[in-house]
């Protein structure tokens, strides 16, 4: 999952944040599911309308389509049994992971991007 090109796709001027320049993947096990997933962060001084419009597109281009049951400010696509979810990062969401105060993600529109798969369970992705 960590290879899949759409963690690399960004808008332009978007870099990849300092201290996350590893594609971030693993697996975990709940009530007999695994899960896979990857994660970049970026950070980027535009908008989150910027980052939303990038991904929207890139996500189609890629086969993706917007997941029906998200909220509708959620960007949220899907693709088969995978999910690929686009989060814009706060001040209390990088406490909340242990990653301290970090203005260069919490100015502008720093942001994960994400891709899950469960892989037992045979039901189609969502977010």
């Amino acid at each position: 999952m960590a290879a899949l090109d759409i963690l690399g796709s960004r808008p332009d001027e978007a870099t990849v944040a300092q201290g996350f320049e590893k594609v971030d993947a693993g697996c975990w096990a709940d009530s007999g599911e695994v899960a896979v997933y990857a994660e970049r962060t970026y950070a980027f001084s535009g908008t989150r309308a910027e980052v939303a419009e990038h991904y929207r597109t890139a996500a189609r281009q890629d086969g993706r389509r917007r997941d029906s049951e998200a909220a509708p400010e959620d960007l949220c696509f899907v693709r088969e049994e995978m999910s690929l979810r686009i989060v814009f990062l706060t001040a209390e969401l990088l406490k909340e992971y242990g990653h301290g105060t970090r203005p260069d993600l919490t100015t502008g529109a720093g942001y994960w991007i994400r891709i899950d798969a469960n892989v037992n369970s045979g039901s189609e992705a969502g977010c």
